[in-house]
């Protein structure tokens, strides 16, 4: 019995000097957690010494700590050693590897996308590429994080077993030092029209927006499109600085908040800007996310320029690394971000959740009224809405949906491999091409359940246990055909979006990253409706009254 207290005693002091060690106070709820910890250490020490069959403990306390952060937001994570590292190479701006971006599954690798003249490039793997075998060993088979056999020391070799199309071949991959460029694209266009994108705040994110900044002042540009659509974030740090080089110093540019007093701070501009008269327009869509949203949100209240495009995602909490054991981590929520006017930055409330367990989104409905530094109205409810939106950019369900089942990139994949193109400017995806990515759909079987149909089929479910089953089914089976005679409906009726997607993916196939810029400059319509309201002073000036 003294050896049991002893035991619970011991581990509450634990718990305790845990507590205080990293966070420099007790919570109130202190003995709380110290129950709890102690009823989960005796559970897992009797599962692991007493289950019928050989367990696995670390396989099963990572399954243990997964399900229960499942059940916060999806940023507060646990990172193991290698994903510790893989952040650290996403940030640092430079990593060892195959430079490709690739889909892991379960039993296969998928390339996304080849970087021009990087290792994978060279060695002629593909968008659509399966990669089944990595230096001999199956990917199916691997147990651990199969990814890190595609890294390693540069100029080391590894022989890669891949599909294509149907048929297997095998190359020897040579791989190298992988640069992740901020800004991989800027360009003077007509009427001294200076565009720059910006893909990622890594730490070279400032420091490349300045230099493409000045370069292009040099040679004449007296307007600026910044594109930040798809940009998932990164360093705050360095969204302060991209926002300081088009703000004056000294000027708010985000706040967090949290129930942690020392979580709540406010972040302003440190140094002298570049330019804060340049015109400026700045480009979104529902990927520009996170420190994407901070740069344009404070460009957005302090009237500073002109956002075009979609409501941005709508990502506005504040993750911390927090050090534990063995090399890993602890990706912590701490608190939310907020706009200059007082916005928050938050699509989802993680706490309110629907009957299927998803997250909730505030209805237009309850949307909170902000004003501008010029008095403006904006308002809240995730994201940055922008000034001037344009379809082409919104994303709705089927798009979503055509996305979240792969159905363009592998539609682009089957288009790359059975039609030529010899130049970027001559591509056009037509309404026959439209209409042959609709046959593609029926042919593929692609489908997608809608929230109103999901919530049907459970009335229905419920009908049934409850003997109303032959009353409802006529209504119910007229309700699911004018849903699906809807949904065919809207898959036309998004032409544009969804046509521009397919564009993009079609023509990084043929001419890369670089070429889809290119062709961007010229066709993109956001960046037409960007050059359209900049070479207009009278209409960009009455945007920001």
């Amino acid at each position: 019995m003294k050896k049991n207290v002893s035991n619970r005693i011991s581990v509450i002091l634990i718990c305790l000097v845990l507590l205080v060690g990293t966070t420099g106070f007790v919570k109130s709820d202190f003995f709380a957690i110290a129950k709890q910890l102690e009823i989960f250490t005796t559970l897992f020490k009797e599962l692991n010494m007493n289950y019928v069959d050989e367990t696995n403990p670390a396989e099963l306390m990572d399954t243990a700590i997964k399900a229960m952060l499942n059940d916060l937001d999806p940023y507060t994570n646990y990172w193991n050693e290698q994903d510790v590292e893989a952040a650290r190479m996403n940030t640092a701006g430079e990593y060892h590897g195959i430079g490709a971006a690739v889909k892991i599954s379960k039993d296969k690798f998928t390339i996304l996308e080849a970087y021009k003249d990087f290792p994978a490039d060279k060695a002629g793997l593909k968008p659509g590429d399966e990669i089944i075998k990595i230096g001999g060993l199956s990917v199916a088979d691997f147990k651990e994080d199969a990814g890190e056999l595609l890294n390693g020391a540069p100029n080391s070799q590894v022989e890669i077993t891949y599909v294509r199309q149907g048929k297997t071949t095998n190359t020897v991959l040579t791989r190298g030092t992988i640069e992740l460029k901020a800004v991989p694209f800027y360009r003077l266009l007509e009427n001294n029209t200076g565009y720059i994108v910006l893909s990622r705040f890594n730490s070279n994110a400032s420091s490349e927006t300045i230099k493409a900044l000045k370069e292009l002042q040099g040679k004449g540009a007296d307007k600026i499109i910044l594109d930040l659509r798809g940009n998932p974030g990164g360093l705050l740090s360095e969204a302060i600085l991209v926002s300081n080089i088009f703000i004056e110093k000294g000027q708010l540019i985000t706040s967090t908040k949290s129930v942690i007093e020392k979580y709540n701070q406010q972040y302003f501009t440190p140094n002298e800007p570049i330019n804060t008269k340049i015109p400026l327009a700045v480009l979104i869509d529902g990927r520009s996310a996170s420190a994407s949203e901070i740069v344009v949100g404070a460009i957005q209240d302090l009237d500073r320029g002109v956002v075009v495009g979609a409501r941005s995602f709508g990502k506005g909490l504040v993750q911390r690394p927090k050090e534990l054991v063995y090399g890993t981590q602890l990706k912590l929520t701490i608190s939310r971000y907020y706009t200059p006017s007082g916005r928050c930055i938050q699509a989802l409330n993680y706490r309110e959740r629907d009957e299927e367990g998803n997250a909730m989104r505030i209805g237009t409905e309850d949307y909170n009224e902000f004003k501008t530094r010029s008095g403006r109205s904006v308002y809240d409810g995730g994201g940055i809405l922008p000034d001037i939106r344009l379809k082409t950019s919104e994303f709705n369900t089927i798009t979503n949906a055509l996305l979240a089942n792969n159905a363009i990139f592998d539609y682009a994949t089957e288009y790359y491999y059975s039609h030529s193109l010899e130049k970027a400017e001559n591509f056009k995806f037509t309404d026959a091409d439209f209409s042959d990515f609709k046959d593609y759909l029926k042919r593929e079987n692609f489908s997608y359940e809608t929230r109103t149909e999901a919530e049907l089929n459970e009335a229905l479910v419920t009908a049934r246990k409850e003997g109303f089953e032959q009353q409802i089914l006529d209504n119910y089976k007229k309700m699911i055909n004018d849903i699906a005679q809807k949904k065919q409906a809207e898959l036309e009726s998004k032409k544009a979006e969804i046509s521009s997607l397919l564009t993009d993916e079609i023509i990084k196939r043929y001419f890369y990253q670089e070429g889809l810029y290119e062709y961007y400059v010229q066709n993109n319509p956001e960046i037409v409706q960007a050059r359209e309201v900049l070479n207009n002073p009278n209409k960009y000036s009455e945007i920001l009254k």
